[in-house]
């Protein structure tokens, strides 16, 4: 009466079913992610671009492209760490500014001082400087989302305020340019290259090697994802949400200070409205990477990527001769609808 194969049975005892429970390649790991599809749209449009201006594929724009995603995608590696958390960061432009003019100044006032005979002294003192000032503005971040519970998107927002004000007050809208004995190695390792690569390409490229492997493979990497995931349940698992919280405010401020410093090299001085405006295109390379604004989503490949692709458009845009101001259209088109590619996604494969 029975007329399943002894083969069958074999496999239904044993519980082999090879078909059942597995997903097509193309949705699985990283082919599955928004990354993956931004990749691809990446790779199109550079395409397309190559054939549209020749230009495009010069070693000179290449260079000039590889450049300038490289400050946006250093910011974007912090600010992504933010938006993992559920949170938001919009005061990294200001701090790009107030970083790289601390940065300036100080390496003027200690010029002529005894730092002189010691090589290097000065260069490091004002790159700790600056840096030390970005650590300040994410700590003040950190404390009071985390500690006094105020709401990411205003402190981060007066935080803009706040520190673009100081920046135009210091420097009394004058741009600040680097000098002393070790302005020349400064340019070096700020601006410089390493067979045939900008300095700021390869900073870019290890930083989110690092943070791959923080958020992946360290209990910090873990605890940034649950607080993005569900905050109250990873408080109540013993994780230190204000500690986490704090973390990556700190490293997203960081980030944007040391951005700012290699921005100083790029320039040759520090205008007080250095990164205007860039807050949008970091979050915007945060968000088309794949990184959730919800929380609980994002890493270092997407941010890169994001990072790149809204480069690329903006180059091909100036090859194109099409008016700036359009570039600001564009970036939020491009946020939009990033957003609606992921929920099509999701809802897409979710069973």
């Amino acid at each position: 009466m029975n007329d399943v194969s002894p083969a069958a049975r074999s496999t239904a005892e044993t519980g082999d079913f090879a078909n059942v429970g597995r997903t097509e390649w193309w949705r699985r790991g990283f082919f599955a992610s928004q990354t993956a599809y931004v990749a691809v749209a990446l790779i199109a449009i550079m395409v397309v671009m190559s054939f549209l201006s020749p230009a495009f594929l010069s070693s000179g724009n290449l260079a000039n492209v590889a450049k300038n995603f490289s400050f946006v995608g250093i910011v974007t590696l912090g600010v992504t760490l933010v938006i993992i958390t559920g949170g938001i960061d919009l005061s990294v432009g200001s701090t790009m500014a107030l970083a790289a003019i601390t940065c300036a100044i100080v390496m003027q006032k200690v010029s002529g001082t005894g730092l002189d005979a010691i090589p290097l002294a000065g260069m490091i003192v004002s790159l700790a400087a600056g840096l030390g000032a970005a650590v300040l503005i994410g700590l003040a971040n950190g404390l009071l989302i985390a500690r006094v519970g105020l709401s990411p998107f205003v402190t981060t927002l007066g935080m803009l305020s706040i520190v673009r004000g100081l920046a135009y007050a210091v420097t009394e809208g004058r741009g600040q340019a680097p000098t002393g004995p070790d302005v020349n190695t400064f340019y070096e390792i700020t601006d410089g290259n390493i067979a045939g690569v900008p300095v700021a390409v390869i900073y870019l490229l290890v930083l989110a090697g690092i943070l791959s492997l923080v958020l992946h493979h360290t209990a910090f990497g873990r605890h940034v994802f649950a607080l993005g995931g569900n905050e109250k349940a990873a408080a109540l698992t013993g994780i230190s949400v204000e500690r986490v919280k704090v973390g990556v405010y700190v490293l997203s401020s960081l980030s944007a200070g040391f951005a700012g410093i290699l921005m100083v090299g790029w320039l040759g001085s520090a205008p007080a409205n250095l990164a205007t405006g860039y807050e949008l295109t970091i979050i915007a390379a945060a968000v088309i990477g794949g990184a959730n604004l919800t929380g609980g989503m994002g890493g270092p490949a997407g941010a890169v990527i994001g990072a790149l692709l809204i480069e690329v458009i903006r180059n091909g845009l100036v090859l194109a001769g099409i008016n700036a101001y359009w570039q600001i259209v564009l970036v939020g088109a491009i946020i939009i609808l990033a957003v609606l590619v992921d929920r099509l996604r999701t809802m897409r494969m979710t069973p």
